[in-house]
């Protein structure tokens, strides 16, 4: 066991003038736990106001995504023994996100840039008696796209939605992707007016952040660029 410093950004709207700062607690623990472990203890031990998301714990439900040592993260998946200093630990929110309280931010914009790209199939064709087939090759155009947990590391690791709120972002690019390039999809004359545009793929400048900070390892500038290239082939 060993004892960890941990830095946690608090701030609570509803006490006036407070501004955003951090306070600091000491936890005991294993280091092959998680940094999503040492809230659960500061929470459950130590300070019950703490807020932070979190459900399933495994990786899936990207609900504790979060700044770990000044990173985008996870914090289920975040190993104490995978520190730079396993003694010590800074947890803030997510950047670019109004904060709610402490770790917790407001994902409504996130969801609705999410929902403008038409994340869904479109097919007005007749459906098959049994199934849309798709062959093994074309599925594997899209199986990477497919694993993204809408955990916003991605879109809040981004300088480009830094620097412009109205950015579609990472990972709506990416579901973009996912049905843009899915061979049972017929939406993507509906989805190019969205796209094609200076909010859209090309306010992508191709900086990496988002692949650095996905969880899943997915490649997303590829996943964008390869959207560019459909966009402009369809133009010429």
């Amino acid at each position: 066991m060993i004892k960890v410093n941990v830095r946690v950004s608090r701030f609570n709207p509803e006490e006036g003038n407070v501004k955003p700062h951090f306070e600091e607690f000491t936890v005991e623990a294993d280091p092959t736990e998680k940094v999503l472990d040492l809230l659960h203890k500061i929470k459950w031990e130590q300070d019950g106001t703490l807020a932070f998301r979190r459900s399933c714990a495994h990786g899936i439900c990207g609900s504790c995504a979060m700044k770990i040592d000044g990173r985008n993260m996870l914090a289920c998946e975040s190993l104490i023994s995978n520190l730079k200093d396993p003694t010590r630990v800074t947890v803030e929110p997510l950047q670019s996100l109004p904060v709610l309280k402490d770790l917790v931010v407001d994902m409504d914009d996130f969801f609705k840039k999410y929902e403008i790209v038409k994340p869904y199939l479109i097919n007005k064709t007749p459906p098959p008696t049994k199934e849309r087939y798709q062959s093994v090759e074309d599925r594997e155009l899209i199986d990477e796209s497919t694993k993204c947990i809408q955990c916003a590391a991605c879109t809040t690791s981004c300088p480009s939605n830094w620097k412009n709120p109205q950015f579609l972002g990472p990972a709506a690019l990416l579901k973009s992707y996912r049905y843009c390039f899915d061979s049972r999809d017929e939406g993507m004359d509906e989805r190019i007016r969205i796209l094609d545009n200076g909010d859209g793929v090309w306010r992508c400048h191709t900086i990496f952040n988002c692949v650095e900070a996905c969880p899943k390892d997915i490649n997303i500038t590829w996943h964008i660029s390869e959207l560019k290239k459909k966009l402009v082939s369809r133009e010429y």
